[in-house]
């Protein structure tokens, strides 16, 4: 019988990702503390610093993000405070403590110029604010915390929340058509994979530094809304394929943000699940 259940601190507990950790199965094997923003601000120092006395986590995972990537764009201060600065305050926090630190970032640091999947050492250069506050808030990590895991995602998706898939499933069952964006590529990523993933991380803290996840097979977002259409079986007659600048947006976005994840199967043996099956799971 396990005798020790390792503290895990769970940052902005209300998002995809932090309501996946919660209700994900693997979590049963540590003693999981969820934090929403109330109790756990990460822009006020003083309030990381309390929830560390209180808590003594063993790990912190920082989910708490700014992730309305158009809003962003008039709202850089508030994005940039969180994104970045409460990186910068979560790490350091971390450091003191001496507690490693998982912290999420976005395939949206890079420009989209690539044409094969990007790996986790190539140049960033975000096209929005949304981005730039994300690498900002990495380079704060790796600077103030050695012990870290920056772990990048791409399109996450889940039954938790505002998101592409909840998105799509409202305007299907309201419309008759609908105009999908068909020239940007992503990886779709049920949030519930990269909880798992995560829990895997945190049973095994063997290598630190950035890694990429995301769910397989790559797809354009148009490609991902039919599917989501099939499988709920809404009653959409065309689902029509524009193209980037056919549909403006305030945040600009790369055409191309694949993610390589063969590094973290190569260190921590992590193997890319289907977006595929996953989307039954939130449409059922």
């Amino acid at each position: 019988m396990k005798s020790y259940f390792p503290k895990i601190l769970i940052t902005g507990c209300n998002g995809q990702i932090g309501s996946a950790l919660e209700s994900h199965p693997h979590a049963d094997n540590f003693h999981v503390i969820a934090c929403d923003r109330t109790a756990l601000d990460i822009t006020q120092p003083i309030s990381i610093h309390d929830a560390i006395t209180q808590f003594t986590p063993d790990i912190i995972i920082n989910t708490a993000a700014y992730t309305a990537v158009d809003k962003a764009e008039s709202d850089e201060e508030a994005a940039m405070l969180i994104n970045h600065l409460g990186a910068k305050n979560l790490a350091m926090a971390c450091t003191q403590h001496h507690i490693p630190l998982i912290h999420l970032s976005t395939d949206y640091i890079f420009d989209g110029n690539k044409s094969s999947p990007y790996l986790e050492h190539d140049t960033a250069n975000p096209l929005n604010v949304y981005g730039k506050s994300k690498w900002l808030g990495e380079q704060a990590v790796r600077e103030h915390c050695r012990e870290h895991i920056i772990l990048r995602v791409s399109a996450v998706f889940s039954e938790y929340g505002r998101n592409f898939m909840q998105t799509v499933l409202r305007l299907g069952s309201e419309r008759k058509e609908l105009n999908i964006v068909a020239d940007q590529m992503t990886c779709p990523t049920y949030a519930g994979n990269i909880a798992g993933v995560i829990y895997t991380l945190c049973e095994n803290l063997k290598s630190f530094g950035t890694y990429h996840y995301c769910d397989a097979p790559s797809a354009s977002w148009h490609e991902f809304a039919s599917a989501i259409i099939e499988k709920a079986a809404l009653p959409v007659e065309k689902i029509h394929a524009i193209t980037t600048s056919e549909y403006k947006t305030p945040a600009k976005r790369p055409l191309y943000s694949v993610l390589d994840c063969s590094k973290l199967k190569l260190d921590y043996g992590i193997q890319q699940a289907e977006w595929m099956q996953e989307i039954e799971r939130c449409v059922g």
